[in-house]
């Protein structure tokens, strides 16, 4: 079992192509020994984005603190604090913070399987 606060984890500032102003932290994943899903917190300063992405697997959001837009093929859509989003496998999409306070979200993802 592990119980440990948020900021106890190490948080990396992300520079994959088409980001601005977010950091990460892995909260629960390989490191230990999670097999099925890994838990993320990001961090997206104020003007800051996501890439504008997709991949083949799904993804849950829970919105921890501040306001933002997640766009898709279908447009955008506003989110705040306390709301959930799910993205489903193959869908574009990005997290923009246009508010001038930070954006906090945890991300809950599959494992990454071998192939």
């Amino acid at each position: 079992m592990k119980v440990q606060s948020i900021e106890s984890h190490a948080q990396v500032e992300m520079t994959l192509e088409g980001v601005r102003g977010v950091k990460m932290r892995m909260l629960i994943g390989p490191d230990d020994g999670a097999h099925n899903f890994h838990m993320r917190h990001f961090e997206v300063a104020p003007a800051g984005n996501t890439p504008h992405h997709s991949h083949d697997y799904e993804h849950e959001v829970l919105v921890l603190k501040g306001t933002g837009v997640v766009v898709s093929d279908q447009g955008e859509r506003s989110f705040e604090a306390g709301d959930v989003i799910f993205i489903s496998a193959n869908e574009r999409h990005q997290i923009m913070n246009r508010s001038g306070e930070p954006l906090e979200f945890v991300c809950l993802i599959p494992a990454p399987r071998d192939s």
